[in-house]
């Protein structure tokens, strides 16, 4: 009897997860008090919902702004089981951006990024995502106004659109990914990006790094700085209220042996759905900028 619950359970959240439209973002709350005091009472919040905070920065260098990177048991769970490029999927990001007298707490809408991470393969994992949007809905509650809508597209997408989502026409689709290098092992790839960093490579400085439990995978989030960095691409698209702060920052991930990014054009679109031609034009060379920058931690 339990497992039939469980499997009607699970069934019943696929159907209503696949009939859902989506968007990139959640405005969870708004909060008049200091950026210095949303981050505490942020940080406390995630940790109470069950999540662990691998990584904090200020995004385009803006004192208006501050990302927190966490994971979360489930969503570890859910990458072990599929594995591969869901380990794109191990984190997920909550923004404080401040937006003339308050702080928008925005967090990346968990079940828009799951479906176009895992694909096909969300349906086996709908469950634990269920889970993750409890969290977020819980860790940002008390925190100000609760508000709990979506933004970040005006029709939002289908979870089978997100599932083979692309920009347009010849542009890439998630599984086109940059594979920038490849080592003889899993250790010697994360060692090699873990010495270039603390060399310190031009523009790039380290965000996050967290291992999926049980598997060769290691996802790096890193600041992009200077002149072809965050502040070169973000100011010229992130035009709109509330901001897409929880759209960085850009990520590595180790597979197994290998290194990949997401393809620039695959995940600013996926970030910015609505994101004209002409918008996407003054920004053409940010995909091949932001390859360049992310190059220098495989290199010799």
């Amino acid at each position: 009897m339990k497992k039939l619950l469980s499997l009607i359970l699970v069934l019943s959240v696929i159907t209503i997860v696949n009939s859902q439209t989506l968007k990139p973002y959640i405005l969870g709350s708004t909060c008049s008090k200091s950026m210095s005091d949303v981050k505490v009472m942020a940080i406390a919040g995630l940790e109470k919902a069950g999540f662990t905070v691998v990584g904090e920065y200020m995004p385009v260098e803006d004192a208006n702004r501050w990302m927190i990177i966490v994971s979360h048991p489930a969503l570890d769970k859910a990458v072990k089981s599929v594995g591969e490029l869901t380990g794109f999927a191990s984190t997920l990001r909550l923004a404080l951006t401040k937006e003339g007298d308050v702080i928008n707490l925005t967090y990346t809408n968990p079940v828009y990024w799951g479906n176009a991470y895992f694909r096909e393969d969300f349906d086996k994992v709908a469950a634990g995502y269920t889970t993750v949007e409890s969290a977020f809905k819980k860790a940002v509650a008390n925190i100000g106004s609760a508000k709990g809508t979506q933004f970040g597209s005006e029709k939002g997408l289908k979870p089978g659109d997100l599932r083979k989502y692309h920009y347009m026409f010849g542009m890439p689709y998630f599984d086109d990914t940059k594979e920038l290098a490849d080592f003889d092992s899993h250790d010697e790839a994360v060692a090699k990006i873990e010495s270039s960093l603390r060399l310190g490579k031009p523009g790039v400085k380290l965000v996050y790094k967290h291992n999926v439990p049980g598997t060769k995978l290691t996802l790096f989030g890193l600041a992009l700085s200077g002149e072809t960095g965050e502040g070169s691409f973000m100011l010229k698209i992130d035009l709109g209220t509330p901001k897409h702060t929880a759209f960085l920052p850009y990520e590595l991930l180790v597979m197994d042996d290998e290194v990949h990014m997401l393809h620039g054009r695959y995940r600013i679109a996926l970030s910015f759905p609505d994101l004209t031609m002409g918008t996407f034009t003054k920004i053409m060379s940010s995909p091949g900028d932001i390859e360049e920058l992310l190059k220098q931690l495989v290199e010799d």
